[in-house]
């Protein structure tokens, strides 16, 4: 007869992880997952390719009219491209479950949400940000202009990927909520698309730039502070709906 062997029982301790630490790993996640969808990674900036392209062919190629009409068009073509990526931000964790899972943790929401925005916007926005002054040369923008360009797009495409993404969170639950999703965000990025424009139309003209940077700058500040609250309200309630 074989005795028996006193075997310590095995326990599982949980691994405490920080808040940091969450919104890394979430942070992670998302970028992999993007990565891995290849059509929706290439979606945006081809996108904002096509449209500054396809620009001069239907208006005008005389370079000196296409440099007054630079600005507002490259940075139209950036707002629209990125809410083209907007109604994707949340649908995916929704429907496979993981959205109710971060409601759950014993984390804070709001790093969470705003680790998914960062992703959002290193996958959406900073490929824009490569993009254009490549297309700013192609559309004959004043040298002097390049920097608040680039600087204006730093700034504004994370407010527009912030503000996105209450719409984003008030629109997950609904299906094919993009319509809707759009006319929720339009009159929000209306500011932002004016500051923007107008930075880079000052520049180009020889004039100061810094009060429409620094009205930004604000306006980005506001939205970190503020935004991932109403993002992770706007989920919990789509969530309880």
């Amino acid at each position: 007869m074989v005795s028996e062997l006193n075997v310590p029982a095995l326990t599982v301790k949980p691994v405490a992880v920080s808040p940091g630490g969450a919104a890394w790993i979430t942070l992670c996640r998302d970028l992999r997952l993007g990565f891995r969808r290849q059509a929706e990674l290439i979606n945006p900036p081809l996108f904002f390719l096509i449209v500054v392209t396809l620009f001069p062919l239907g208006i005008s190629p005389d370079p000196a009219f296409l440099a007054k009409l630079a600005p507002g068009v490259i940075w139209i073509a950036a707002l629209l491209a990125t809410l083209l990526a907007m109604d994707s931000l949340f649908r995916g964790d929704y429907e496979d479950g993981a959205l109710d899972l971060l409601l759950i943790v014993p984390q804070p929401l709001f790093m969470h949400v705003l680790a998914k925005v960062t992703a959002h916007w290193l996958l959406t926005g900073l490929p824009l940000l490569v993009l254009a002054p490549i297309l700013a040369l192609m559309l004959s923008l004043p040298s002097q202009a390049y920097t608040t360009l680039i600087a204006s797009l730093a700034l504004g495409t994370p407010l527009l990927s912030l503000l996105g993404a209450i719409g984003a969170a008030l629109t997950v639950g609904i299906r094919r909520g993009g319509m809707l999703l759009s006319l929720l965000i339009l009159p929000l990025y209306i500011p932002v698309l004016l500051l923007g424009t107008g930075a880079v139309v000052a520049a180009s003209e020889g004039l100061p730039a810094a009060g429409q940077l620094l009205w930004l700058a604000v306006l980005l500040t506001l939205g970190l502070t503020l935004a991932p609250f109403a993002i992770a309200a706007g989920l919990k309630i789509t969530a309880s709906g």
